[in-house]
């Protein structure tokens, strides 16, 4: 009956252990990241969301890291008056928009998610919509998007394709696609899942007659020039 109840323990800590990260690893993952007592909440939220496995982690921290700027930004820079009216993410009501803004590390956007995020959660979004801009609800409500969305099936895969999928699924397109992947490219090999097998085709750029990738600067080896490329000011042309 001890060693059953031993190992019992054993495996818990085990699975307990598998779905922590470290301070270095999130350093190298989002050097920018000024907010170290971040750390909790997010192995907070591997725990409670099963994000527990390599693939998973990685994917996680990968749209975490392109939707927060490195969990710089947990609220949208943008003041929202463009989801005014939009029916499809429940804003019916006048301010809308500007009220159910982009907040959290997966920016959590529109009435019906906050309404839904807030329900799981037993918290009042609805009225109280700057809750979630704060670390203890940004990360949840993050962690209930990706398990609402079913994103560890997803990411179980380990396919670009899946990946791509991801993406699609937080942010309803392929917007800031390629500085995603670069993020979850980087996430892997800090993790160690990354075998090798996916390769990552970035934007070309031309700058001062250079040719380069679009690229994130904290990812660049090279020289960044900006205006070359679209997406985030972040992403620039790396020669």
């Amino acid at each position: 009956m001890f060693a059953l109840l031993l190992l019992t323990v054993v495996m818990l800590c085990a699975q307990q252990s598998s779905a922590i990260i470290t301070a270095e690893q999130l350093k190298a993952i989002m050097p920018k990241c000024k907010h170290p007592e971040y750390l909790n909440n997010i192995n907070d939220a591997l725990v409670e969301g099963s994000i527990n496995t390599c693939l998973r982690q990685s994917a996680f921290l990968a749209q975490l890291a392109h939707e927060s700027g490195q969990l710089v930004y947990m609220e949208e820079i943008a003041s929202g008056e463009a989801y005014e009216n939009r029916t499809d993410l429940g804003n019916t009501q006048p301010g809308d928009g500007k009220r159910f803004k982009g907040r959290g590390p997966i920016q959590l956007t529109g009435r019906d998610n906050y309404a839904a995020a807030g329900k799981a959660l037993g918290l009042d979004l609805v009225n109280n919509p700057d809750q979630v801009k704060t670390p203890y609800v940004g990360f949840r409500t993050s962690v209930w998007f990706w398990t609402n969305r079913q994103l560890n099936a997803l990411a179980d895969q380990g396919t670009l394709d899946s990946f791509r999928q991801i993406t699609k699924k937080v942010n309803g397109g392929t917007n800031g696609q390629a500085d995603r992947e670069q993020y979850w490219a980087k996430a892997k090999n800090v993790l160690g899942c990354d075998d090798g097998s996916i390769s990552i085709t970035l934007p070309t750029c031309t700058a001062n007659g250079v040719s380069g990738v679009c690229m994130s600067t904290t990812n660049c080896k090279g020289r960044s020039v900006a205006g070359h490329c679209s997406g985030p000011k972040d992403i620039q042309c790396c020669i």
